[in-house]
């Protein structure tokens, strides 16, 4: 993740944002880092208050309930968020990291997550990636990348896509067909889940295929092929892009 913005700010912006719907979390992110600066640090975001809030949203001409129809409540609600009141790893699962090097025959996925440790989201729209490292005995949670920087840029579908660029498989529940040539093109293997779920249960059946990968999932892990069934069975549960 990029330096400027630390993981927990990126949770507190998206969650101010979702008290914000007429705003959205890209102009949130564009309005804080133009009062506060870069990088964006907990302690930064401590110091807003209603009437910065509402003064970077509205400009100069800002009155009670601001131009962009967000009420006084709703502003105070944004800003006990980017508070941190109640937010401090309450939507944001536990790292399991990963020590030294990843194990062998072992391959790393993102999932699009909205809640928790759910695979909930949509590429596009999703408010991180869940990024795991999964082998045949293990999957562990290394990494949550917010995309809220991403959706800053220009080509939000392409900085989507080099966000999770160090993975060889992408997890979501949709995705378009331009982001997901996009996502190919950055050297990750999209899988629409249209169901969701749980990730690691969702992630459990990969397990399965690692135990006797398919080719081209063989020469990412490192280990020689022995049978194309499991990957079946796997797209069974997700449909390959």
């Amino acid at each position: 993740m990029s330096p400027s913005m630390t993981r927990e700010a990126a949770l507190r912006i998206a969650l101010a944002a979702r008290e914000l719907p007429a705003v959205g979390a890209a102009s949130l992110v564009t309005a804080i880092v133009g009062r506060l600066g870069l990088p964006l640090t907990e302690l930064r975001l401590a110091a807003m208050t209603v009437d910065d809030l509402r003064e970077i949203l509205a400009g100069d001409h800002a009155d009670e309930n601001c131009v962009v129809g967000v009420s006084a409540d709703a502003l105070k609600r944004a800003v006990r968020c980017l508070w941190g009141e109640g937010v401090s790893g309450s939507d944001l699962p536990p790292l399991d990291g990963l020590t030294g090097d990843a194990a062998p025959g072992s391959i790393r996925i993102a999932c699009a997550s909205n809640h928790d440790e759910l695979l909930d989201g949509h590429f596009g729209s999703c408010e991180r990636f869940l990024i795991y490292q999964v082998s045949p005995s293990d999957i562990r949670l290394i990494a949550v990348r917010p995309t809220l920087e991403a959706d800053a840029a220009e080509d939000r579908n392409l900085s989507r896509a080099a966000l999770i660029g160090d993975c060889q498989l992408g997890y979501f529940q949709s995705i378009g067909g331009p982001a997901a040539a996009k996502v190919v093109r950055a050297g990750v293997h999209p899988v629409k889940v249209a169901q969701g779920g749980e990730a690691r249960a969702v992630l459990g059946r990969l397990q399965q295929a690692l135990q006797t990968p398919p080719p081209w999932l063989a020469k990412v892990m490192g280990v020689t092929a022995a049978s194309l069934t499991p990957f079946r069975e796997l797209l069974e549960h997700g449909e390959a892009s």
